[in-house]
C-alpha cells in the first residue's frame, strides 16, 4: 500500500503546523435551515444552541423563504430530482431556458448561460475565449475562483493594484499590442465589501479597446437602484462585456451560476466551456425555485430596502463603538483584528454570547489582515442587530481593541 506511516506522518505534521500557526479551521454544524437565527452544535457532542447568524451570504433572506421553498417543491414534483446529464446531451429543460432569459433581462445583457456554480463559470469562461495572443489584467483582490479560472487559460496574465485606476491604465498601455485585452474584477469584493470602480474601468476599456469582465456574485439582487448589480450602481449597464454571478447567495442561496453578456461570448461558452460541457446541469428543483426568485425580486424591492436599512444601522453602530471596519457600500462589513488567533478567539467569544460569526485569516485573506467578516441579511430583525452589536462591544472591551488604531492592535496582539 502506497499510503503508509511516512505519508500519514507527513500530512499530520502539516496539519499540526497549521494548528500551531492559529489558522486551523473548524466547521460548525448547523441543524436548522439557513436564516437570521440558526441552530448550531459546536463542538461535536455539545447541545444545540440558537445563534444570531452574522456571516451568511443570505443577503435577501430568501434561502428558507416559504415562497421559495414551495416553488422548489413544485419543481421537484413536476420536473424530478435531477437530469443525470450535461446540458447539450439531455440536460436542458424549458425551465433552464426560462431562467437564462430572466437573468438576461434582469442584468440588462444580450444572453446568459447557466453553469453548475459561479466557480464553474469562472473556471470555464477564460479558457473558452482566450488564446496566447491575449492578456488578462486582473485586480489583485479578485476572488479565488477567478484566479483559478485564469490559470486554466493560455492567455498572458497581469494584475493591477486594487482599484488603482492609474495602475490599470499603465497596464493597458503596456499591453496595447495584444489581440484581446480583458480587464477582470469583482463587482463587490467579498472580503472587503467595497465596489469596483466600474464607471472608470468602463472608460478605460473604451479608450484602450479592452473587454470588461465582472464577477458580481456579491451584488446581484441588491446593489443598484433595481438590484441589478454594480453595473447598475455605476450606470454602465450594457457596457460590461462579461458578467458572472451566482444563484447561491442573494438569489435563493442554493447553487448554480452563469455567464451573462455579449451574445457571441455566451455562445462560445456553450460550445467550448469545459465545466458546461462536462458537468451535470443544475437540478430542476433549484432552477424552478430560482425562476420564482427572479419573479419576486423583479416585482418588489422590499427585501433589498430592508437589507440596506440593516446595513446602515450595522456600519454606523460598529464605527460608533470604536471598531476598525472596512469602508464600503455593501452588506459585507469586515471588523478588522489583524491577528489570526485573535480573530478566532473573538469568534469563540461571540459564540458564547449567542452570535455566529467566523474569523477570517490567511490564506483566505492576506497575512496580517485577519478579521471577522460580518454580513447583513434582509431577514435580520432590528432586535437581532442590537443584540449582536451589544455582544461585539462587550467582547471588544474584553480584548481592549475599541477606539484603538491598527498599529495599537498589532502591537498588543501581533499580526
Amino acid at each position: 500500500m502506497a499510503y503508509g506511516k511516512i505519508e500519514r506522518d507527513l500530512f499530520k505534521e502539516e496539519l499540526n503546523s497549521i494548528k500551531k500557526a492559529g489558522i486551523f479551521k473548524e466547521e460548525r454544524i448547523i441543524h436548522t435551515p439557513q436564516n437570521s437565527k440558526i441552530g448550531v452544535v459546536f463542538p461535536k457532542g455539545s447541545a444545540q444552541k440558537e445563534l444570531i447568524n452574522m456571516c451568511s451570504n443570505n443577503y435577501l433572506g430568501l434561502s428558507s423563504h416559504p415562497d421559495v421553498v414551495q416553488a422548489a417543491h413544485r419543481g421537484l414534483d413536476s420536473r424530478g430530482y435531477g437530469l443525470s446529464s450535461v446540458r447539450f446531451i439531455c440536460g436542458t429543460q424549458d425551465i433552464h431556458k426560462q431562467l437564462e432569459d430572466k437573468l438576461t433581462r434582469f442584468l440588462g445583457t444580450e444572453d446568459t448561460i447557466l453553469f453548475p456554480s459561479c466557480l464553474d463559470a469562472n473556471a470555464g469562461v477564460f479558457e473558452a475565449l482566450l488564446s496566447e495572443e491575449d492578456v488578462m489584467i486582473a485586480d489583485r483582490l479578485v476572488h479565488a475562483s477567478i484566479v483559478d479560472g485564469m490559470r486554466l487559460a493560455r492567455a498572458q496574465t497581469d494584475t493591477f493594484k486594487h482599484s488603482d485606476m492609474n495602475h490599470l491604465e499603465k497596464k493597458l498601455q503596456l499591453h496595447r499590442d495584444k489581440r484581446l485585452k480583458v480587464i477582470i474584477t469583482d463587482g463587490a469584493f467579498s472580503m472587503d465589501g467595497d465596489l469596483a470602480k466600474l464607471d472608470r474601468i468602463s472608460q478605460l476599456a473604451e479608450a484602450y479597446q479592452a473587454l470588461v469582465f465582472v464577477d458580481d456574485s456579491h451584488a446581484t439582487g441588491f446593489i443598484g437602484k433595481n438590484g441589478r448589480g454594480t453595473h447598475e450602481y455605476f450606470e454602465v449597464v450594457g457596457k460590461i462585456d462579461i458578467i458572472t454571478t451566482t444563484l447561491g447567495k442573494a438569489l435563493g442561496g442554493a447553487s448554480g451560476g452563469c455567464v451573462s453578456g455579449r451574445r457571441e461570448i455566451v455562445e462560445i461558452c456553450r460550445q467550448k466551456a469545459r465545466p458546461y460541457l462536462f458537468s451535470n446541469t443544475i437540478a430542476p428543483v433549484i432552477v424552478y425555485a430560482a425562476n420564482h426568485v427572479m419573479d419576486m425580486i423583479s416585482k418588489t424591492s422590499e427585501a433589498k430596502d430592508r437589507l440596506h436599512k440593516n446595513t446602515d444601522f450595522w456600519r454606523k453602530g460598529l464605527q460608533g463603538a470604536g471598531f476598525i471596519i472596512k469602508e464600503g457600500q455593501t452588506p459585507i462589513v469586515p471588523v478588522m483584528l489583524f491577528n489570526a488567533r485573535l480573530s478566532q478567539d473573538f469568534a469563540s467569544e461571540l459564540y458564547s454570547q449567542g452570535i455566529y460569526a467566523i474569523g477570517f485569516f490567511f490564506p483566505v485573506v492576506p497575512r496580517g489582515q485577519a478579521r471577522i467578516r460580518t454580513q447583513l441579511s434582509a431577514s435580520h430583525q432590528m432586535t437581532d442587530l442590537e443584540r449582536a452589536l451589544d455582544a461585539f462591544v462587550k467582547i471588544g472591551k474584553k480584548f481592549d481593541i475599541l477606539f484603538k488604531s491598527k498599529q495599537e492592535v498589532i502591537e498588543k496582539y501581533g499580526n
